[in-house]
């Protein structure tokens, strides 16, 4: 070999070696935290923001509680399911009918009404977002720590799910020396939360709102906890804004970046190595794991991009947004639901506390303006903000429920939550402050309590 040829081959070479190492460096650095502006969110005339908070409480009124039974009662008659078939297709309509008449004729709203007005109720205007929450002191505090929380929901969710858990989080319990504040706010979008008029507010963009949410209702410092996109929300929330959040209870952990890709490619080869056998059965083999993904997450890819086009008939027809609804609860319950009758409602909720959820967006008119937040969020400009690549240095806590839509390893998890001090799983699903609230509140507890030690000794 000429010695011409063989320093072409060097300057070849290290070149390669050069290009790669700058990609390495490119796909593995950790962004800046974007730096992101209270944008004022609808039409409204900063000017005349009326910046007070003000009591609220949920009134229906009886014009638009007929108009639902008259839908209810002159409904077209539902398709026949296929023979054989439960949820495998969707919602079983039989199920469906027996619903519908439970609705129509033993669902009390004026009852469900009172019961929802039981916890004291606010909204407070931010970034032009009239924003409603639920705000419950502990009922006593004698040698006891107060200790804010922050409680997000997730869609088809609402502030509903948190009901049963609430009293359990605002009451004292045996052993604990400290009880919570919650603070429980509807999504702008959901329910009585004011909407968005103008498009851009994605998760990201929520987390600015409820940072500056806290602040406006005196609360510089607080426990954050959500699932669904209340996960997602205060995923961003302890990555944006670390020196106002005490700790971050999640029971959706989510962590995603080129190292978790890679990783997960690797223990594709040999799960077992590296993985305990829970997480081989429900994430191995790659093909049956991403293939249950796409059955379970039509939904998204329709929302995400047509959330106008389909909130159109769930917005007109009351029997539709329940079919809509239900069937999430159904499927992300426990995924062997879908082969029952009753799709285990019967099992793990009522139809009375079902209905209420289903209640909330139909007489807000807010299933449409919930939907747009997929659009808003899986946008490019959204992901150009990089802020799932940074890390999350504040103390975490993943209450993991083993029917839960994304159930991640702690290895993985520990590329985002850099001090993950507290992890448990649980049988359960996806709506876990609804279907096991004891158990949520118990984590919870038991989360803040490693949290508390965590502040007074270090570790």
């Amino acid at each position: 070999m000429s010695v011409v040829l063989f320093l072409v081959l060097v300057i070849i070479l290290a070149l390669v070696v050069e290009f790669l190492r700058q990609w390495w460096v490119k796909i593995t650095e950790i962004p800046q935290i974007p730096k992101l502006k209270d944008v004022w969110w609808t039409d409204q005339d900063p000017a005349q923001e009326d910046s007070t908070i003000q009591p609220f409480k949920i009134h229906v009124p009886d014009e638009a509680l007929e108009d639902l039974k008259n839908r209810l009662s002159n409904a077209k008659p539902l398709t026949h399911p296929l023979e054989s078939i439960q949820h495998q297709y969707g919602i079983n309509t039989k199920l469906l009918n027996e619903i519908i008449e439970f609705w129509r004729t033993k669902y009390n709203w004026r009852e469900r009404e009172a019961f929802l007005n039981k916890f004291p109720q606010y909204t407070v205007n931010v970034q032009g977002l009239r924003i409603h929450y639920l705000h419950v002191k502990p009922t006593e505090t004698a040698d006891l720590k107060v200790v804010p929380i922050l409680l997000l929901h997730g869609w088809p969710g609402s502030i509903r799910e948190f009901y049963e858990l609430i009293p359990i989080l605002t009451n004292p319990q045996p052993g604990r020396r400290f009880i919570f504040e919650v603070i429980a706010p509807s999504l702008p979008g959901f329910g009585f939360s004011q909407a968005a008029t103008k498009p851009g507010l994605g998760a990201v963009q929520l987390a600015v709102v409820f940072k500056n949410f806290m602040q406006k209702l005196g609360f510089e410092k607080y426990y954050i906890q959500g699932g669904d996109w209340g996960a997602i929300i205060v995923q961003h929330m302890a990555t944006l804004y670390p020196e106002h959040i005490l700790g971050l209870h999640s029971n959706m952990c989510y962590a995603t970046s080129f190292m978790i890709t890679l990783k997960t490619l690797l223990f594709s080869l040999k799960p077992s190595w590296f993985l305990e056998d829970r997480f081989v059965k429900r994430l191995y083999p790659l093909k049956e794991y991403y293939a249950n993904r796409l059955l379970e997450t039509g939904y998204v890819h329709l929302q995400a991009t047509k959330p106008d086009t389909i909130g159109v008939g769930l917005a007109d027809s009351p029997i539709g947004l329940a079919a809509y609804i239900l069937e999430k609860f159904i499927t992300w319950t426990n995924p062997e639901y879908k082969n029952s009758f009753d799709g285990g409602l019967n099992e793990k909720f009522s139809y009375a506390n079902l209905l209420d959820n289903v209640m909330i967006y139909w007489i807000t008119n807010s299933i449409t303006t919930s939907m747009r937040l997929y659009a808003e969020t899986f946008s490019l400009k959204q992901k150009r903000l990089n802020v799932d690549k940074i890390p999350i240095t504040i103390p975490a806590a993943y209450a993991r429920f083993s029917h839960e839509i994304i159930y991640t390893p702690r290895c993985l998890l520990e590329e985002k939550f850099k001090k993950l001090l507290h992890e448990s799983d649980y049988e359960g699903g996806h709506f876990a402050a609804f279907e096991c609230p004891n158990i949520l509140a118990n984590d919870i507890y038991e989360a803040v309590a490693r949290f508390e030690r965590y502040y007074m000794y270090g570790y």
